[in-house]
């Protein structure tokens, strides 16, 4: 399934860390702090477990959005929306 990572976390290494484990589970950064991509279940899951250990749940804001393609089609997208260079054709295409 398609799936949103967005995040405000406070200490920049648990940030860092965040990103990185977004990225290692094949997500793809399109800003500073948002990130898409497609995970299965168990993907999904084991990101999800990999993030709560990262951050401070007291300070901290992490959303987790999984859509299917019809949803993600339906997201309205302004002006730049994001950096089409950080993210792959197979996400862009997505969108069409």
């Amino acid at each position: 399934m398609i799936t949103w990572v967005l995040y405000d976390i406070e200490n920049d290494k648990a940030r860092d860390k965040v990103a990185k484990t977004c990225k290692k589970a094949g997500l793809y950064r399109v800003q500073l702090s948002c990130f898409l991509g497609t995970l299965d279940k168990a993907q999904l899951d084991t990101l999800q477990l990999q993030i709560e250990d990262l951050i401070n749940e007291s300070v901290d804001k992490v959303y987790i959005f999984p859509m299917n393609k019809s949803e993600l089609q339906q997201a309205i997208l302004l002006g730049q929306a994001f950096d089409k260079k950080l993210v792959t054709d197979e996400i862009r295409m997505l969108f069409l």
